[in-house]
């Protein structure tokens, strides 16, 4: 017997995937998390093994589920070495055609599938804000020709799968503010406690960004719209320059000076950190027009109160503790 009511998460066990799966359980969904490390879970959630490239046992949880979510993807916070860089896209694209290969040869398909993407695919710009009809191509000055090529890929790898009877969504996501250690805003909000919460370069790149329940929200959105398909932007309407993101943090954190830091000072910290400066210079303006247009309302629309609840309510309007 089908249970429309259970969806299956791939690549569930990072940040996004457990705020995803305590978020969707608490609405009374049976959630399957598809892992390389299934372990015992506390919660309701049910963790079950596959590797992201090959059919098996994990199949027959989609027969009959309410939906897909796909967040499967070697994370981009490290150095673009040859190894990381087959991995980074392997990762992605080999999923989706693992699982567009499994619901196609469903006998009940989930009517849906949201698959993971990246905001990182618009152009580089300091101009008017990008929503879905935005330019999506590669910019010399922001050295983000890789993981705008990892992008195309991935939504290619989306659209060509052989699913007629499941609508397919791209969500091209921001920048997700939370409290998990994976998350950027731990890290904002030390830096900055320690003095060092300065602009970034001229601090005249955009950043585009969305709280996590926003995010889970906007899920749940997209669960619910059948009239939504195709690529959407999953971001906050408000992007805000470098220089105007760490001057609302340091106010947050009551620290008047933050020293700022040049481009060749962010090299040699990216080289140290095992990470790329591409992830915090790249000009990144984009909004979430479909969204928008199709009703969707932010809780957190502006950035200050974003910073607000995760800094004094400890993301208080998404549960701690909940995972």
């Amino acid at each position: 017997m089908s249970n429309r009511k259970r969806i299956v998460l791939a690549g569930g066990s990072g940040f996004l995937g457990q705020a995803l799966a305590g978020h969707l359980g608490k609405s009374g969904h049976e959630i399957v998390i598809l892992t390389r490390t299934p372990r015992p879970r506390t919660d309701d959630a049910r963790e079950v093994g596959w590797d992201g490239s090959a059919q098996g046992p994990w199949q027959e949880d989609l027969e009959g589920a309410l939906a897909v979510i796909n967040l499967t993807g070697k994370s981009v916070n490290c150095r673009y070495t040859a190894a990381n860089r087959k991995e980074i896209l392997e990762s992605r694209v080999n999923s989706t055609r693992c699982l567009g290969e499994a619901i196609g040869s469903c006998r009940i398909p989930p009517p849906v599938w949201l698959n993971a993407s990246t905001a990182t695919v618009y152009r580089h710009t300091f101009d008017a804000a990008w929503d879905e009809r935005g330019e999506t191509e590669a910019s010399g000055e922001a050295k983000d020709g890789f993981s705008v090529e990892v992008a195309w890929a991935w939504e290619r790898a989306l659209a060509e799968a052989a699913t007629p009877q499941t609508r397919k969504v791209a969500l091209r996501t921001s920048m997700v503010l939370g409290l998990s250690r994976n998350s950027v805003f731990p890290v904002l909000r030390r830096l900055t406690r320690l003095g060092l919460g300065g602009k970034l370069d001229s601090g005249r790149q955009f950043v585009s960004w969305i709280h996590e329940l926003d995010y889970c929200r906007a899920i749940d959105w997209l669960l619910a719209h059948e009239e939504l398909s195709g690529p959407i932007n999953v971001t906050a309407p408000n992007p805000v320059t470098n220089a105007e993101m760490m001057r609302i943090m340091r106010g947050i954190c009551g620290v008047p000076i933050g020293l700022p830091a040049s481009g060749w000072m962010l090299e040699v910290g990216a080289f140290l950190m095992r990470t790329e400066t591409e992830l915090v210079l790249k000009s990144r303006r984009v909004v979430p027009g479909r969204l928008l247009r199709s009703g969707f309302e932010f809780r957190f629309a502006e950035i200050r109160q974003a910073f607000e609840d995760l800094n004094s309510n400890g993301g208080v309007s998404l549960g701690r503790g909940r995972y």
